[in-house]
């Protein structure tokens, strides 16, 4: 919560605020987040307009998730930059926007928690990577294939050619191996 009090109501009145708090809640997605009492670093200057009070500002927090790859926790951080007009009461944004659409000065004081929640909930990736170049999964056996070694791979028999394999004694698992035995063959 930021009290308006000091800033007034005169449009063209402004305020910096530099304030670090620990994050009452999880704040982000299913994969990534600010943790609860990790440290949100907040850099906003208020203006005072005609219609409310304008916040702009960065917001800085470290986040922790999964790898949507390679499912290995990471840490990261966000930073976030707002833009957000809260109206006065009874002012003309305020009665021409229906409930949800604008946040509201209530009690000379703002509630920045939905602005940030959402400021980062947008900023966040839906699928984040604990690097750029991340390998993932083996998709056979599930090893992290960033620590495989060199070349790791699987022999799996394609099911449709099983029966063939089967007839002929071929000995290589590989659906590779069998369409060239099937073409020395012929």
């Amino acid at each position: 919560m930021l009290d308006t009090v000091k800033l007034g109501r005169r449009p063209g009145s402004m305020r910096t605020v530099e304030r670090t708090f620990p994050s009452p809640s999880r704040v982000g997605l299913d994969l990534i987040a600010i943790e609860v009492g990790s440290d949100i670093d907040l850099d906003l200057r208020m203006e005072a307009v005609s219609e409310g009070v304008l916040v702009t500002g960065t917001v800085h927090a470290p986040t922790a998730g999964e790898c949507s790859r390679c499912l290995e926790p990471f840490t990261s951080v966000v930073d976030v930059y707002l833009t957000e007009l809260f109206a006065y009461p009874d002012s003309t944004t305020e009665e021409t926007t229906e409930e949800g659409e604008v946040y509201r000065v209530e009690d000379e004081e703002i509630d920045l928690e939905p602005v940030i929640v959402d400021a980062v909930g947008l900023a966040l990736p839906l699928q984040p990577l604990c690097s750029d170049d991340c390998l993932g999964l083996c998709s056979e056996c599930g090893i992290r294939l960033a620590i495989a070694e060199s070349g790791h791979g699987h022999d799996i028999l394609d099911p449709r050619w099983a029966g063939l394999a089967a007839k002929f004694g071929v000995e290589s698992n590989t659906s590779e191996n069998l369409v060239i035995t099937e073409a020395e063959e012929k």
